[in-house]
């Protein structure tokens, strides 16, 4: 058993290829060191909308624990220090895996 995550962001205006190139140089790394694995990653250039999916093993409870131990980490911190706001708009949510 896994529990998903999806992200979905709309980002600032024009920062787009900065926010992937900093997503693509810390995310893969950060979040498998941590336990998670990245489903998918896709981007929407005409829309400035960037849209991803991480899972855990375990429930939604014990995705949630991972996930607070993540978010209180020295790492992702490291990945956050300096970096400007790039993301205007989060939609974050735990969903089903309907495909078997």
């Amino acid at each position: 058993m896994k529990t998903i995550q999806l992200r979905r962001y709309t980002l600032v205006d024009g920062e787009y290829d900065a926010f992937v190139a900093w997503w693509d140089e810390w995310m893969p790394r950060v979040r498998s060191e941590a336990g998670f694995a990245i489903e998918f990653a896709y981007g929407i250039r005409d829309a400035s909308q960037f849209v991803w999916a991480v899972s855990a093993p375990g429930d939604a409870d014990a995705f949630r624990a991972l996930e607070a131990e993540y978010l209180a980490s020295d790492a992702r911190a490291a990945a956050f220090d300096g970096v400007p706001q790039r993301v205007a708009v989060y939609d974050i949510a735990l969903v089903d895996d309907l495909v078997a």
